[in-house]
């Protein structure tokens, strides 16, 4: 039996989604040993009900201010020292842009292994993470030692919450010095409502959207639907959208239920992004478009003319 330690991760006050799928994932590598969590930022203490009915039986909390944004500096003192208080066998984090950035740096610091982009856990544990942007899929498996492990969002099944479980809430002073960041304001720019790289319905357009108007049909299903509106980087670099909706090999990595891919022809750099979706729908005028090769449906027509239809028939169902 194993100790398994996940690093929860706040946005706006919110516990992320990845977070509850770490938890999960912990739950197979722990192998009926212990899960504790921990929460860093202001009133971390108040996630503490969600995380203990997911599976951890211990939560730290630091409320250090700080660790209210991320910085590198402070996020990686105080991620080893709650290591060096908890004494985990593995480590999880969710494969977000802050999970991306400090599990490699303390691993390294602390001598510890190491998988990323982990899109399931199997019996042994062993790791399954893609490799070649997608094209093949890679096994590993630590033999000893204390590990590190990402977890891809939106793949890993959410386990139900237990409402009879309550976890133990511990308070841990931190020391955070010498920082060489301080973050004084953040401005986001997002890709709409929805968070991009955790939506179960992502709606994207590529260069077939023809402007940053063109978007507009897209966002009009994406409100229907509740969903996120993502863009290849062939839509960003004309200048038709912020590069934060970049989905790709040098954008953002989804997984959602459902993918519509609208106006894009299906470069690998885009799949690298997307191919991973449970459902891809391939919306475009060239019926010989590689992104067809991918789709599970696909539309051969105008994104101008067949959006609206499909709004108007989504707004029939479900609204």
């Amino acid at each position: 039996m194993k100790k398994v330690l996940v690093l929860a991760e706040v946005r706006d006050g919110q516990l992320r989604n990845v977070s509850l799928e770490a938890l999960t994932a912990a739950q197979a590598l722990a192998e009926g040993g212990e899960i504790v969590a921990g929460v860093f930022g202001v009133d971390a203490a108040t996630h503490a009900v969600t995380l203990g009915q997911h599976g951890a039986s211990t939560v730290y909390t630091a409320n250090h201010t700080a660790l209210a944004q991320y910085t590198p500096d402070a996020y990686v003192q105080a991620l080893t020292q709650l290591i060096e208080l908890a004494s985990p066998d593995a480590v999880v984090l969710g494969h977000t842009a802050i999970g991306r950035d400090i599990a490699p740096r303390v691993a390294a610091r602390l001598g510890y292994g190491l998988v990323s982009d982990v899109t399931s856990v199997e019996a042994g544990p062993v790791f399954v993470r893609p490799i070649y942007a997608g094209k093949a899929t890679q096994t590993r498996k630590f033999v000893d030692g204390t590990t590190f492990i990402t977890i891809r969002p939106n793949n890993i099944a959410i386990s139900a919450a237990d409402s009879s479980k309550t976890a133990v809430v511990v308070p841990v002073e931190l020391e955070i010095k010498d920082l060489r960041t301080i973050v004084k304001e953040v401005v986001r720019k997002t890709s709409g409502k929805v968070d991009l790289s955790e939506a179960k319905v992502v709606i994207s357009g590529g260069r077939g959207v023809k402007s940053a108007e063109g978007f507009q049909p897209l966002n009009d299903l994406a409100e229907v639907l509740g969903a996120a509106v993502g863009a290849s980087r062939g839509a960003c670099d004309a200048d038709y959208c912020d590069y934060s909706m970049q989905i790709g090999q040098t954008g953002k990595v989804v997984t959602p239920d459902l993918y519509i891919a609208c106006g894009i022809s299906g470069a690998i750099q885009h799949l690298a992004g997307m191919s991973s979706s449970k459902v891809i729908v391939a919306i475009n005028k060239d019926p010989e478009a590689p992104i067809f090769q991918v789709a599970d449906y696909g539309i051969v027509g105008d994104l101008f003319e067949v959006l609206p239809l499909l709004t108007a028939e989504f707004k029939k169902v479900l609204v």
